[in-house]
């Protein structure tokens, strides 16, 4: 016996909002919910597959559900339906993806053990060279 695939219609609207645009619904809604230590990350330039990550964490596995859904509401009123959402039924972390921002949202240990803004992040910044005293150089 084989079961029939479900096929799920995903859009963006024509034309699709701005990034900013966005970003601005993405926050509003983790905000609504009181998600914690919400961090925007800029991917461009490191992955084809999205410009900005959000990363938040929720109290719970209710609350980190709840979060991700406020997150499909509220793009759904820019008429942005996700691409995909992923994690829910274990609601340990979810994904949203809303094309040009991937929402992360987590359980603060799960953060912590897959540090997606260590991964993300590496050579941003220039490395932090220590001064050396004056003549430090100087070899006789």
């Amino acid at each position: 016996m084989s079961s029939q695939a479900h096929v799920i219609k995903t859009r963006l609207p024509s034309p699709p909002p701005s990034v900013p645009e966005l970003l601005k619904t993405v926050h509003a809604a983790v905000e609504e919910l009181k998600a914690k230590e919400v961090v925007e990350i800029d991917v461009r330039g490191k992955s084809s597959v999205a410009d900005f990550m959000v990363i938040a964490s929720g109290t719970s596995t209710r609350h980190v559900k709840s979060i991700a859904d406020e997150v499909v509401k509220f793009a759904k009123k820019l008429d942005v339906m996700p691409l995909g959402v992923e994690g829910e039924r274990e609601a340990e972390w979810v994904l949203v993806d809303l094309g040009d921002v991937i929402v992360h949202v987590m359980l603060p240990r799960v953060r912590e053990f897959y540090a997606l803004e260590r991964l993300w992040t590496v050579g941003d910044q220039p490395p932090e060279h220590d001064e050396l005293p004056a003549g430090a150089n100087d070899r006789r």
